[in-house]
């Protein structure tokens, strides 16, 4: 098992491929695992780098955390991952919550990161109906107080997701059920469903890395809450908008299409990197 250990935690990590690094985030289940079948043909180009974030799966906490700055620390955590593990800095790709963190990487330890790909961040504060979002996650928490995770679940991915990613998610959760899947739930709910979407971007902070910041979304995401943050971050930050196979949960659904795209998003700045 590799692991490396931060103060308050023992990160989980696994790497795998040659090349460049490659730093992936997961968003709200925190597991390395959900980029295995991205992270293969990633990997023919690619260092991959995958980790649990501290709190989920593998990545066991040591002691009290301070949970006012859990996105800094899990930027930390990022940050200490790809120091150890490389000379160099990093491509780093966040998913969902995971790219709310690769922001925080960004303004906070930009020596670490090459390129960023922020995939669908639920920053709902950039929407003008944001503060619909936020209480509507407020909600489904409190739903899973009242009735557990199941209803919980459900209302959020059927409010906030696209048909093909509801069954993707769905699915995933039938198969991944068992203890250390519903600590992962929990963990989720008390600590990141609420805080994460309610946090203040700070686009100051980003506008000096525009230039490295690549906006994603899925295809099939349009008109949902993550996909119309990107698009807001596209005009704010004066970035194009790149899309990619599938809704939020494409690089699950469609890996290897996943993966084609995003190679070729990526290529044509590292080609301009090695001039």
């Amino acid at each position: 098992m590799t692991s490396l250990e931060v103060p308050g935690a023992r990160l989980y990590y696994e790497s795998a491929g040659k090349g460049p690094p490659l730093v992936m985030i997961p968003g709200a289940n925190g597991d390395a695992d959900v980029f295995k079948p991205v992270g293969e043909p990633l990997a023919r180009h690619y260092t991959v780098i995958t980790y649990d974030r501290r709190g989920f799966s593998r990545s066991r906490l040591l002691g009290p955390q301070d949970y006012r700055c859990r996105l800094e620390t899990d930027a930390d955590d990022v940050r200490r991952l790809i120091e150890h593990l490389s000379d160099e800095p990093a491509t780093v790709f966040g998913a969902s919550s995971g790219a709310l963190v690769a922001f925080e990487v960004l303004i906070r330890h930009p020596w670490v990161v090459d390129t960023l790909v922020a995939f669908e961040p639920p920053a709902v504060k950039q929407l003008p109906d944001g503060q619909i979002w936020i209480d509507f996650f407020s909600g489904v928490y409190t739903l899973w107080h009242q009735s557990g995770p199941g209803p919980a679940l459900e209302r959020f991915r059927g409010e906030a997701f696209a048909e093909a990613d509801r069954m993707v998610m769905a699915r995933a959760r039938e198969s991944g059920k068992g203890p250390q899947a519903a600590a992962n739930a929990a963990y989720w709910f008390e600590h990141e469903l609420r805080q994460y979407p309610a946090v203040e971007l700070d686009l100051g902070g980003l506008r000096p890395h525009s230039e490295r910041i690549v906006l994603a979304v899925g295809r099939d995401s349009v008109g949902y809450p993550c996909h119309r943050v990107n698009a807001a971050l596209a005009e704010r930050l004066g970035r194009d908008l790149v899309e990619l196979p599938g809704g939020h949960v494409g690089f699950v659904a469609h890996p290897d299409e996943f993966a084609r795209e995003l190679l070729a998003a990526l290529s044509p700045r590292h080609a301009r990197h090695d001039h």
